[in-house]
């Protein structure tokens, strides 16, 4: 069955399907759980292996994941549109494995300064022990162009970016570097996919924590590294290999159940997300809303013309000076749990980091803002949520008035 040219909703649901067998079978791929792979014959074992070796997608080893595990990677690579996906233990495992496959020795990445966080941690405990170099760069100030070097090998994006949600012309940025060489890597986990292609838009690897809104419910941990080549699938491939990286065939299951729902899901939170954004936008106690689909937000123009929806993730700056009052808004809140994750079914709060926030350029030009909290908006009502936020700011508000 083509699924070639279908909408993305009909893919999301039959991509990956088990073939029928005997003219029947299951709607759900089953749970194939192994760390064996038998052969018919020495002959046939070598055989796959070296298919193995030349880049197809073969099993010849537990490790490299069977039915369950290559359903989940046929599902992603169509919803990214991409030639082929891997699996990965979690985000930045996936992250890391794209770094350490396309970057070596005396090499040169270039980041932009509003990564997910951990890409830093990366970078100082493993890329600089084998002597890669990564600069990072604001995408909207500084000149592209002007920072690739002869040995620059990764231009390394997200967008929208962490935290502030900064929205990267990503079709300009890719074209810059693929003139001159450059492979493009963009993390794709805000929009779960569904709404952003960054393999279309130029990228040539699309990266996303299946954690977040792929698997949809709290429960799994898992990376996924989508790429637009053969010949990036067998470096990918021969790096993954070489780091025993694996996943369990239940959490690719889960991840795969979450998939089939991942656009009625996102609709509701980017529902929600809007709702809640809006009611901060106008609120006194708020300096400024962090979130591309307000017609407000610096990010709004590049949203529309290539995004085609929005998460559930909101943040926004107090404008309260008392440096405790983002604590203090989000431990006054009774329906949203704090974490550090997001994507599942929940609402959460966690207050930004200063340390965080110094690292992006945007964050420096914002004068008069003060802590800031993000919020991943679940799928309760949103006037509940909408309510308990207004309950906490007032909180925070009589806290100041007090203090005073």
């Amino acid at each position: 069955m083509s699924l070639d040219h279908t909408h993305v909703q009909t893919r999301l649901v039959h991509a990956g399907s088990p073939e029928l067998k005997n003219g029947a079978g299951p709607v759900n791929v089953p749970v194939v759980r192994t760390s064996t792979v038998r052969f018919a014959d020495t002959a046939t074992q070598a055989a796959l292996a070296t298919l193995r070796a030349s880049g197809d997608r073969v099993a010849t080893y537990g490790r490299h994941g069977l039915d369950t595990h290559q359903a989940l990677e046929a599902a992603v690579t169509s919803l990214e549109g991409g030639y082929r996906t891997v699996l990965a233990p979690s985000g930045l495992a996936a992250i890391t494995l794209v770094l350490l496959a396309t970057l070596g020795p005396g090499d040169h990445a270039l980041v932009a300064d509003s990564v997910y966080s951990p890409v830093r941690k990366v970078d100082k405990s493993l890329l600089r022990r084998y002597g890669i170099e990564v600069e990072y760069f604001s995408p909207a100030r500084d000149a592209l162009e002007r920072l690739i070097r002869p040995n620059t090998r990764l231009l390394y994006l997200e967008s929208p970016s962490s935290l502030l949600f900064e929205v990267l012309d990503l079709p300009a940025l890719a074209a810059t570097a693929r003139r001159q060489g450059v492979l493009v890597a963009a993390d794709n986990t805000w929009s779960g996919g569904l709404y952003y292609q960054p393999l279309a838009l130029g990228a040539n690897i699309s990266i996303q924590a299946a954690t977040k809104y792929l698997a949809g419910h709290s429960d799994v941990m898992m990376g996924v590294v989508t790429v637009d080549s053969a010949a990036l699938a067998q470096k990918i491939g021969q790096t993954y290999d070489a780091l025993g990286l694996s996943v369990g065939a239940d959490d690719a299951y889960l991840t795969l159940r979450g998939l089939r729902t991942l656009d009625v899901r996102l609709a509701r939170h980017q529902e929600n997300a809007l709702a809640v954004a809006r009611y901060l936008a106008r609120h006194e106690d708020v300096a400024r809303v962090f979130h591309p689909a307000l017609e407000l937000d610096p990010g709004h123009a590049l949203w529309r013309r290539d995004f085609s929806g929005a998460s559930g993730l909101v943040s926004f700056a107090l404008s309260n000076p008392d440096p405790t009052a983002a604590s203090r808004f989000i431990d006054a809140l009774r329906y949203f749990s704090i974490g550090a994750s997001w994507g599942g079914y929940e609402s959460l709060a966690l207050e930004a980091a200063p340390e965080r926030l110094a690292e992006h350029s945007i964050w420096r030009q914002g004068p008069g803002q003060q802590s800031v909290v993000r919020l991943h908006i679940g799928l309760e009502h949103p006037q509940d949520l909408i309510d308990d936020l207004e309950h906490a700011l007032a909180v925070t508000r009589d806290a100041l008035r007090r203090s005073a």
